[in-house]
């Protein structure tokens, strides 16, 4: 993989092994049988880089992973995007029970702790791979591990300010504490809130969509160039300094939505690595219109298929752009803080 000229690449701090139980009826406290069982390997950047292999785009993954499993990548077949770091220990699995014509349940571990070597090596790594590849993009997405020797989470900021001295602009998925401390340094070019993560990161409810434009708009002010808030079932809004704008699709059948977010950052890069723009275009150099079309119709595809991770992006739904966006329409599902 080394040298090969690739747009994006990403990094997934806390990879997960993706065990998914179909069941019929899932009847709580009692024993239920699964008719069907899948495994993935995954967590978001992993899912990132994936479904950008659906769009040809190459996009190689760096990911931690515990050496106990060293089968993982060839048996989930992830060889030929992923660069692995193998580290001691096990590698973390997150359960999902999907209940047919019924709800997805969801129980994540708790990220593995990595030492202090290790991270250093994924920052190397990571460093290694975006100036090898002349990628533009660096997407850094998913839980935020600890480092044993101090108990703290990992520290991002060398790499950001790497990236910045390199011209690299950041997309960065993650949540709670992280959201709002790395949101309020300005690093990332990109952040991708839910409406729930994002009411929590300014501290208080969203209703409406000039709730959600407001509360990115206070990101905007913290030096995060675009914030991409995703709402559900009302899409998309994507805000920078001058513009919002909305995305939407239909309402289709939902059977997983396990992955769904990772699909609409895939569908953005694949959309603004794509469509060249005006330096200045809305404010931040890219495309953000086509970027978040895109995005909601991958999002859409990705919750009506079964598995954790994009397997299609055939038949794609049309999407809704609104440049001026209602802000007094109420979300369909609002969020508190």
């Amino acid at each position: 993989m080394a040298g090969k000229s690739s747009p994006i690449v990403t990094l997934t701090p806390a990879p997960t092994l993706d065990r998914t139980y179909f069941v019929e009826n899932l009847e709580e406290g009692a024993v239920n049988r699964a008719y069907q069982v899948g495994e993935e390997l995954a967590g978001k950047g992993i899912n990132v880089s994936r479904g950008l292999a659906l769009a040809g785009i190459s996009a190689p993954g760096i990911v931690p992973i515990g050496n106990a499993d060293p089968s993982v990548l060839e048996r989930t077949g992830s060889t030929t995007f992923l660069k692995p770091l193998w580290v001691e220990g096990t590698l973390r699995v997150s359960t999902t029970v999907l209940e047919k014509n019924g709800p997805t349940t969801k129980i994540n571990e708790h990220p593995r702790p990595l030492k202090q070597k290790d991270w250093d090596a994924v920052v190397a790594m990571t460093e290694k791979t975006v100036t090898e590849t002349g990628a533009e993009w660096l997407v850094v997405a998913g839980a935020h591990p600890e480092i044993i020797e101090t108990g703290k989470v990992i520290d991002l900021e060398p790499l950001f300010q790497h990236m910045a001295q390199l011209g690299v602009k950041v997309l960065l998925d993650t949540s709670g504490p992280a959201l709002r401390y790395w949101a309020k340094t300005g690093y990332a070019t990109i952040m991708k809130p839910n409406a729930h993560e994002l009411a929590e990161c300014v501290g208080r409810d969203l209703r409406t969509i000039g709730d959600v434009i407001d509360a990115a708009h206070e990101l905007n002010h913290w030096g995060v160039d675009c914030v991409m808030a995703s709402l559900g079932i009302d899409g998309i809004i994507a805000v920078t300094a001058t513009h919002a704008i909305h995305a939407f699709t239909a309402p289709v059948k939902v059977i997983n939505t396990v992955g769904a977010g990772d699909s609409t950052i895939a569908g953005f890069l694949a959309a603004v690595t794509t469509h060249p723009s005006e330096p200045g275009a809305y404010g931040v150099g890219f495309d953000v219109a086509e970027g978040i079309s895109a995005a909601v119709q991958w999002g859409a595809a990705k919750v009506q298929q079964p598995t954790s991770g994009l397997k299609s992006i055939d038949n794609l739904v049309d999407a809704t752009i609104e440049l001026i966006p209602d802000r007094n329409r109420p979300l369909g599902e609002p969020a508190k803080a």
